[in-house]
């Protein structure tokens, strides 16, 4: 019989290793400039009551931020995504994601420093949808 820690390590975090866990801590100490602002818009339930968490360990990957209850990540995509090797790997973590009945949505940078109110109006729109499944 599992107690809850584990229960919750595999339930809300998909199995993700210690070593996984210690690099989300360490990525939330040094966000960028673009997840601090989508920071601002999702934490301290301000979308729909709904509770974000950054830089949040599922499986062997680290997403931006994730609401648990209704399995959303949303990632932020900086300068490097655009390379081939790049959009390959996080179609795979993407694919790994959905396997877990996670859905995905991506922001680049250049859509958060440039249109931030198009970025809220989407997480919100999403996360409404979703709400409603």
């Amino acid at each position: 019989m599992q107690n809850s820690n584990e229960l919750n390590k595999v339930t809300m975090f998909y199995g993700a290793s210690s070593l996984i866990m210690d690099r989300a801590k360490q990525l939330r100490r040094r966000m960028t400039k673009p997840e601090n602002i989508v920071w601002e818009i999702v934490r301290e339930n301000a979308i729909l009551g709904l509770k974000f968490r950054r830089q949040h360990p599922i499986s062997n990957y680290i997403a931006d931020f994730y609401c648990h209850k209704i399995k959303l990540v949303i990632e932020i995509d900086g300068a490097t995504h655009h390379q081939e090797s790049a959009k390959l790997y996080d179609e795979h973590r993407t694919n790994v994601m959905n396997s877990f009945g996670i859905e995905v949505i991506r922001f680049s940078n250049k859509d958060i420093l440039s249109d931030i109110t198009f970025v809220k109006k989407t997480i919100q729109i999403k996360c409404k949808g979703l709400l409603k499944e």
